[in-house]
């Protein structure tokens, strides 16, 4: 088993673990940490599998390399949007009707 197969079977172990956690995880910032570890796995299927003649192939890392830069501002928004539901309906998961305050967004 060469060390690129072990890195492509290790993501996609992280895929699964982190589609596992989405499906089954209500709370949100739990849903956000599934979310970017399957993405984590996704990253090292990326950097594992392609192969140039025996050597890495450039492409995949440069798009692995934004694509992390992507995740940590996609990641920054999520938890700015979850903190703003929390404050206007007190919860932290989709599961229930939220009952807005009746004084509307502040």
């Amino acid at each position: 088993m060469t060390s690129s197969l072990l890195y492509a079977l290790a993501g996609t172990l992280l895929c699964g673990i982190g589609l596992f956690g989405m499906l089954w995880l209500s709370h949100l910032l739990r849903k956000l940490l599934a979310f970017n570890i399957m993405g984590s796995g996704v990253f090292l299927v990326l950097v594992g599998l392609p192969q140039n003649q025996g050597g890495p192939d450039p492409v995949p890392q440069a798009l692995v390399l934004t694509g992390i830069v992507v995740a940590i501002a996609a990641t920054a928004l999520a938890v700015v949007l979850i903190r703003r539901y929390y404050h206007l309906s007190g919860l932290t998961t989709l599961d229930e009707e939220p009952a807005f305050r009746e004084g509307g967004p502040e």
